[in-house]
Order: structure tokens, then C-alpha cells, then sequence
């Protein structure tokens, strides 16, 4: 019998790799999510950035990446990238996808966002390639006490595209971008949305230990309310990542927790921390389709050494805040 189970088990991991378009629990960083004639799709931290594509937000078919090879600008901006592209934000805009990307090594802050659109997200629509732009916006050491990755990109109500992003050093940054979304507007409009105090402060080259990063915004009724996740990530089963939440009525801030402490000072009230499934969860999108609000976020996964994996929740709210309702 044993060896009856034990031959079942082997032609079902063989079917597995038959059918590798079809996973149900994906290896994910840092997903965003979004939809186009019925299909989900889903990019992610990975290899000239990652993409799946389902019907059903649960069987996920693997894509080719954005990009076959490493952007040559990228390369020559940041020592030691690879092609390993961080932590994208897509957005539907002036009748183009936009995909926003990080350039970055681990720990510093010689980094990049980039843009790249599209006209579609179908890879087998005639029409679907990808136009990188390049650099949008960057930090250098020396310069400047902030990091250029996570990127976020929001409309406010007048239209204008505005990109938040920001990890470790001083904060979450937001600045308001050109019509086109592909550079910074002039005269420059900078806020701090969101920052933590360093208690073993770093430098402009180093991070110390204010652990906050990647920021979502979404407008919901009549509030502005920013998402960011707190303390650490990429620590597997030491992973301590964890979302807090902000509200403001303006998109440029304060953005104030239920306590109305600023989000500038440390605030945010907590939505969701690591349990004993999951040791950590963060760097999450917060999406909308056919009325429901969702969380896309990742977790690592205490039954699996912590390794990091797509979670979905839908997202609810109470009293004007978003809550996770736990089945």
C-alpha cells in the first residue's frame, strides 16, 4: 500500500510540473494586481520583474518577465544590479499601463525607480511590448537621506499623478509627478508622509533601523488612506514584517492613525501582523474589482521554512477604516 501511495505521489508531483501554469500558492515579493478583460494579473519581485496571469486569483500561469535582459541605464546606475528587479506598482493611466520598477542592491540607497508601459497586458495580443522609459527618479549617497524604490503611483481628484515610495532612512517620500507620468512635475512638490526614528541612526549610505517602506494610497470615500509596512521582511522565519494604516483628507498628509498620531511620527495603526501560520506579511496593493476591496500582499509561511508566498484577503471596512475579517 505504501508503495502504491508513494507511486501516486510521484506522478502527481510529475502532473504538477506538467501543469506548472496552474499554482495555487505562488512564490511571491512584493505583488500588485490588477485586471484586463477578465484576467488577473500579477507582477512581483523577480528577474526583469516577475508576472503571472489567472482568471480566478487562485490558478496562476507563469509569464515571460518584463524584460529578457537587464535594462542597460540600470546597470550602469547602480553598482552590482543584476536583473533582479524589485518591488513594481502598475497602474492604468492616460490609456497605457504603467509599470513602475526598483533598481536597488540590498541595504543601500544607490537606487532607481523605473517606468516601462504598455498597451496591453495580453502577451499574446500583436499590441503587447513593453516601452521602458528609464529612470524616473533616483537616490544617491551623499545626497540624499532617502531610498528610490517602492514605488506607488496615484491620481488625485484633479487628475494629477502623484508617485509615493520610500524604505528605511527618513521615511516615505511623495512627489508629484508631469502629466505624462514620466517625470517629476516642475516647480518640485516633495512631501513626508511617513517615517520611523532611527534609534541606532545610519547615514545617507546606510539604513539604520527606522523599518518602514513600501507604501500603497488609496482613496476611499472621503479620506486618502496610506498603507506601509513596518519592521523586517526577506528574514524568512525571523521575519517580522507587518501593515500599519494611515488616513488623511488630503493626499499630501498628515496621515494620522486612529489615535491621531501622525504617521510622520511613528504612527499607523496596525491591520495586520505575522501569527503562527504566517511569520511576517507586508509590502501589499489594495485593489478593487466587481465592488470588493482587496488585499494583495506576501506572507512567509511558517509550514514552509518561511518562504515567501502570495496572500489574498478581501479588505473590509469599519468606522472608516479597513479591517481583515478573519473566517
Amino acid at each position: 500500500m505504501r508503495q502504491v501511495a508513494f507511486l501516486l505521489l510521484i506522478l502527481g508531483a510529475q502532473i504538477g510540473r506538467a501543469q506548472d501554469s496552474l499554482q495555487t500558492n505562488i512564490p511571491v515579493h512584493d505583488p500588485v494586481m490588477i485586471r484586463q478583460d477578465g484576467v488577473y494579473y500579477l507582477f512581483a519581485t523577480g528577474r526583469g520583474v516577475a508576472m503571472w496571469s489567472s482568471r480566478d486569483m487562485k490558478n496562476w500561469k507563469k509569464e515571460k518577465p518584463v524584460f529578457s535582459t537587464p535594462p542597460k541605464w540600470a546597470v550602469k546606475a547602480v553598482p552590482g544590479f543584476k536583473g533582479h528587479i524589485w518591488a513594481p506598482d502598475i497602474l492604468f493611466y492616460d490609456g497605457l499601463y504603467h509599470l513602475y520598477y526598483s533598481i536597488s542592491t540590498f541595504g543601500k540607497n544607490r537606487s532607481c525607480i523605473g517606468l516601462a508601459t504598455n498597451k496591453t497586458l495580453d502577451p499574446g495580443s500583436k499590441d503587447y511590448a513593453w516601452t521602458d522609459h528609464g529612470k524616473l527618479i533616483e537616490s544617491v549617497p551623499g545626497r540624499d537621506e532617502w531610498n528610490a524604490i517602492d514605488p506607488n503611483l496615484i491620481v488625485d481628484g484633479q487628475n494629477d499623478p502623484w508617485l509615493a515610495f520610500g524604505s528605511f532612512w527618513n521615511g516615505i517620500k511623495l512627489v508629484k509627478l508631469a502629466a505624462d507620468a514620466r517625470s517629476i512635475a516642475q516647480p518640485q512638490q516633495w512631501s513626508t508622509l511617513a517615517s520611523v526614528p532611527r534609534t541606532k541612526p545610519g547615514s545617507d549610505s546606510t539604513a539604520g533601523n527606522g523599518a518602514i517602506e513600501a507604501p500603497f494610497i488609496v482613496k476611499k470615500n472621503d479620506f486618502y488612506y496610506l498603507f506601509a509596512s513596518y519592521d523586517y521582511c526577506c528574514r524568512g522565519e525571523k521575519s517580522t514584517y507587518k501593515m500599519r494604516v494611515g488616513r488623511s483628507e488630503q493626499l499630501t498628509g498628515p496621515y494620522l492613525d486612529k489615535d491621531g498620531t501622525p504617521m510622520t511620527k511613528a504612527g499607523g495603526t496596525l491591520l495586520m501582523e505575522g501569527d503562527a501560520e504566517w511569520h511576517g506579511v507586508g509590502h501589499n496593493a489594495v485593489c478593487t474589482f466587481d465592488g470588493k476591496d482587496y488585499l494583495i500582499f506576501h506572507g512567509y509561511d511558517a509550514k514552509d521554512k518561511g518562504r515567501s508566498k502570495l496572500r489574498v484577503e478581501e479588505l473590509h471596512w469599519k468606522a472608516g477604516w479597513p479591517v481583515i475579517v478573519k473566517q
